[in-house]
């Protein structure tokens, strides 16, 4: 294993700032793996770690396969994490709305394209993902339609779900979608957590990284096959919006069976505390996303069911 500095930029604050990588293996670019790119990506960040100690202790077995290479960056935004801010902490902005980046421009753009410059041209790209709207997930993978995917491959994670979206205008400028347009085959890993460390669903994620290595003749490991994951489109998930605003009072979270009728939340009014709306299941289904925040707005994401 080699550790380097892939990036440095002078800070009018404390240490520089620094991007470091685990390089495994000589050989083709076989698989670079990239942790949290958002200061709180607690668990993206504890997950990498945890792949980085298992190739650390696989590397000294002899089990990384000779002829491949692999590149792991737990951190790209250790700054914004060290003071609790989600984006870039001058600014606000978002290393992965930046993409492919511009080495001229501002901080985060150039963040964006050295990192890229350093993980593209991977044959397989990983990112330990995390969602815009607060809540828990079923441990999947996520791909955006391009036209380039293979879902086929993302089955080899043996996570639960593959979940391939259409991507919108400003998917344009993250890093999934430019691997993928500069022929890399692109994986989102999205565990369920964000804010908080989730032993069991972290160690489902850095698993599923190694079972994928494994499968792709990458590393040598035992590891049971995981999940036969079943493969959805958007139109496949069922939302439901919040229809008042106040404290939610949920009953039912991801992974959850439902059937149609089930009550799933109450929402109540934050002063009296009567109840001001029930949620109920519109369909039967797996519960796939929830929202975990404590209080709720109105038409707000609660739930996302994936539909029997």
């Amino acid at each position: 294993m080699k550790q380097e500095i892939l990036f440095q930029m002078k800070s009018p604050y404390r240490d520089d700032f620094k991007i470091q990588g685990f390089r495994f293996g000589e050989g083709e670019k076989s698989v670079a793996i990239v942790g949290a790119m958002r200061g709180d990506e607690i668990q993206q960040q504890f997950t990498c770690s945890q792949v980085v100690k298992n190739l650390i202790e696989l590397e000294n077995e002899g089990r990384i396969l000779p002829g491949h290479e692999i590149l792991v960056i737990p951190s790209a935004n250790h700054f914004s994490m060290n003071i609790n801010k989600r984006f870039w902490a001058m600014d606000n902005t978002d290393i992965n709305r930046m993409f492919p980046g511009y080495d001229k421009g501002e901080t985060t753009q150039r963040i964006a394209s050295a990192l890229f410059e350093q993980v593209r041209g991977f044959k397989y790209g990983i990112q330990l993902a995390s969602f815009y709207m607060p809540g828990e997930f079923i441990p999947h993978v996520r791909m955006m339609d391009t036209g380039f995917q293979n879902t086929k491959l993302a089955k080899k994670f043996g996570l639960p779900y593959v979940l391939v979206r259409k991507p919108k205008p400003y998917d344009t400028t993250v890093l999934n979608y430019n691997w993928q347009v500069f022929d890399t085959q692109a994986f989102s890993i999205y565990s369920g957590d964000t804010d908080t460390i989730n032993k069991e669903s972290a160690k489902i994620a850095w698993l599923s990284i190694l079972r994928f290595l494994n499968s792709m003749k990458i590393i040598d490991n035992n590891i049971h096959d995981g999940y036969n994951s079943c493969v959805l489109s958007d139109q496949d998930l069922k939302t439901i919006k919040s229809n008042q605003a106040g404290i939610l009072y949920s009953l039912r979270g991801a992974k959850d069976e439902v059937k149609e009728g089930d009550l799933l939340a109450k929402i109540l009014d934050p002063f009296t505390g009567a109840v001001r709306s029930e949620i109920f299941s519109p369909v039967d289904g797996t519960i796939f996303f929830a929202h975990d925040k404590p209080l709720i707005h109105q038409n707000t994401v609660m739930y996302k069911i994936v539909r029997f």
